[in-house]
């Protein structure tokens, strides 16, 4: 089954989307699917089940469900401008770690998108770890999630996108001393 949305949320705006992800369906299996041809974001299984067929294909990218590995991709990482994760529901942040383990250990440097269960609350964090691009749940706002990368002004922890705590970034005052022993507490 491919799935297709009109719009994503990428780098900061919202754009209009040419890719599809290939669903398995039940009784499918990874390595007697058909592959349709343009820009299709095939399944992890499908990709190591089908390789030597697909790898030849520049309009190629694959997804990472929340129980598998980054590491499967290690070596192999160069032949796709994109990679997507999926969250199969709003509260599963398993993720977030492949999103961290494909950017900081492997050195991913194309496009990471989530796919799933992906809403607004999320977006923040996901940007965090990694995440450029986001393909939010079809039933809600487009333009609304955007806003989820502005929740914050700063964030306190270092992280993918900001390598420096808060306290590294800030110039403090100097200590000024106080006469009131419970002064400054």
């Amino acid at each position: 089954m491919l799935e297709t949305h009109k719009q994503i949320i990428k780098g900061r705006e919202v754009v209009d989307d040419d890719w599809s992800v290939l669903r398995l369906e039940e009784g499918e299996m990874p390595d007697s699917v058909v592959v349709p041809e343009g820009k299709i974001i095939v399944p992890l299984s499908v990709w190591q089940a089908q390789r030597a067929a697909l790898a030849g294909r520049s309009e190629l990218g694959v997804w990472i469900a929340s129980d598998e590995r980054a590491e499967a991709l290690k070596g192999e990482l160069d032949k796709f401008t994109l990679i997507a994760v999926d969250f199969p529901k709003f509260t599963d942040g398993r993720g977030y770690s492949i999103a961290f383990n494909l950017r900081r250990r492997l050195g991913y440097r194309g496009e990471l998108r989530a796919i799933g269960d992906v809403l607004r609350d999320q977006l923040f964090q996901m940007a965090r770890v990694g995440f450029d691009a986001y393909a939010t749940r079809q039933d809600r706002s487009i333009h609304d999630a955007l806003k989820g990368l502005t929740a914050f002004s700063q964030p306190y922890q270092a992280a993918v996108d900001q390598p420096l705590p808060l306290f590294r970034r800030v110039q403090r005052q100097a200590h000024v001393e106080h006469s009131d022993a419970g002064a400054g507490i």
